[in-house]
């Protein structure tokens, strides 16, 4: 740990960036994800095999009372005989085959990937010389980091990846309260270290405080997957907000921005509930979104089902449409949208998921010149339908109707999405009529010529007082339709 350590120091100390906030936020977002607008999340790990609820089955099957607990039992045996570390030998991945899943986030119309590295269960899914509990070593002893980003950059997708470990000072600690294969002493190294007493979850001063071994292992592990993977972003998950991470993640984001100057690229971190200052990293929406478009980028994490990341035998799927929805609304309210699957333990990409993945790159297919390198407009959106603003807010999907419309500019366009198309085919968007008033301008530009997208009909337009009429013959979809309006 102390050479580990020192090796770190080094990095911070020869480098431009500084352990401070001071020094941290004069970071820049990378031009690549401002112009990119859509990535796969990839929640993958032991807690697949059990499949049962949801990822933090590892956490859960400790609790009396809790459904995983209740079903662990009844389904493997008491605790004692059959504990989380037990699933290990059956992670097998024998299916798994990352030019396979780099193929079809392609098709899907991702541009760059977020493998989680390590959840909150301490199981890495890379080599690591930090602890033997990896897939390296147990399970399907194979490098599933390395051997994921060697596949996604062939396809030309930016590799990116995630560490949940923050969470592990607490995630298994209930398993000490009843005869369970969670047992003291526990070591650093060992797989269920530390399990320490749970406080409240959102307390960012809750007690015990992480220990500083805790930390300075925290922040070993996460500058070896830098070290090892070169990821482009780092995504955190919630947990690093507490103050006792303070220090040690400023010295992690100075390591790294750090890093990204060795390797001469721009680098960034993806955090939530205000775990870093303002400016000095990417702001994450969990499930979630801002009503209202930002002068800065930033991003949202969502997942194909309602009810879990990870792949369990009872998703709640989203519709393709619904996602497709939330993709417009927040990129043209100047944000990316991060998109999570869940494998299967043998490797194999549910049909659900796939499903789901191939009618969003079709639309992407026909549509994505209005996302891709796009920028906001003077307004994000019109119509009835209004974004509600935080997390957790996709519990049900939202209802549009045929005067609700998002916006995005690129190509020279100005872009209008038609979030439910009219069956009459008869169109108007008030942001673009006439206006007559110079005290409140909505729109003065001269409309060259407007085409929808994926058709080849030409429709005819007016524009008055009251708005831009649009009116088609022949177009009907299920999906947002997408107006092209050139401008003079």
């Amino acid at each position: 740990m102390k050479e580990r350590l020192e090796q770190i120091e080094h990095v911070i100390e020869k480098g431009p960036y500084k352990p401070t906030w001071a020094s941290l936020t004069r970071w820049k977002a990378p031009e690549w994800f401002c112009e990119k607008k859509f990535g796969i999340f990839i929640h993958w790990g032991v807690y697949s095999v059990p499949a049962y609820d949801n990822e933090w089955y590892s956490r859960n099957m400790y609790i009396e009372g809790m459904k995983p607990y209740e079903y662990h039992i009844h389904t493997y045996g008491p605790h004692k005989e059959f504990g989380y570390k037990d699933f290990i030998p059956m992670f097998k991945a024998e299916k798994f085959h990352p030019e396979e899943w780099a193929a079809l986030f392609k098709e899907a119309g991702a541009q760059y990937v977020f493998p989680v590295a390590e959840h909150h269960d301490g199981f890495q899914m890379y080599k690591s010389d930090i602890s033997r509990w990896n897939a390296y070593e147990m399970g399907p002893r194979r490098d599933i980091l390395g051997e994921l980003k060697e596949a996604f950059e062939k396809e030309g997708l930016v590799f990116c990846t995630s560490s949940h470990r923050a969470e592990h000072w607490f995630f298994m600690s209930h398993g000490k309260k009843f005869d369970s294969d969670i047992k003291e002493p526990l070591k650093r190294g060992d797989f269920y270290w530390p399990a320490m007493p749970e406080g409240e979850l959102h307390d960012k001063q809750s007690k015990p405080y992480p220990s500083e071994e805790y930390l300075k292992d925290w922040l070993i592990r996460t500058c070896e997957i830098i070290d090892q993977y070169q990821p482009r972003i780092l995504y955190f998950d919630w947990w690093i907000q507490h103050e006792a991470f303070k220090p040690y993640l400023l010295k992690l984001a100075a390591y790294y921005y750090n890093k990204g100057e060795e390797w001469g690229c721009s680098v960034a971190i993806c955090y939530k509930h205000d775990a870093m200052m303002f400016g000095s990293a990417i702001v994450e929406v969990e499930r979630g979104s801002f009503a209202d478009a930002k002068p800065y980028v930033w991003q949202t994490d969502t997942a194909v089902a309602r009810n879990s990341w990870c792949y369990t035998d009872s998703l709640d799927y989203k519709s393709s449409r619904e996602i497709i929805w939330q993709l417009i609304d927040v990129v043209s309210k100047n944000g990316n949208l991060l998109l999570n699957i869940g494998p299967k333990a043998d490797g194999t990409i549910p049909e659900g998921d796939r499903k789901i993945l191939k009618e969003i790159g079709a639309w992407l297919k026909i549509n994505g010149e209005a996302i891709y390198h796009s920028k906001v407009w003077r307004k994000s959106e019109e119509g009835p339908s209004k974004t509600r603003e935080g997390q957790f807010m996709d519990g049900k999907p939202p209802v549009y109707t045929a005067q609700d419309f998002r916006f995005t500019v690129a190509n020279g366009c100005i872009y209008a999405f038609a979030m439910k198309f009219p069956e009459d085919g008869k169109l108007k968007i008030q942001s673009l009529g006439k206006s007559d008033n110079q005290d409140i301008p909505e729109f003065f530009g001269l409309i060259k010529d407007i085409s929808i997208l994926g058709y080849e009909e030409k429709p005819q337009y007016e524009v008055t007082r009251e708005g831009l009429h649009v009116q088609t013959k022949n177009v009907q979809s299920e999906y947002p339709v997408v107006l092209k309006i050139e401008v003079i």
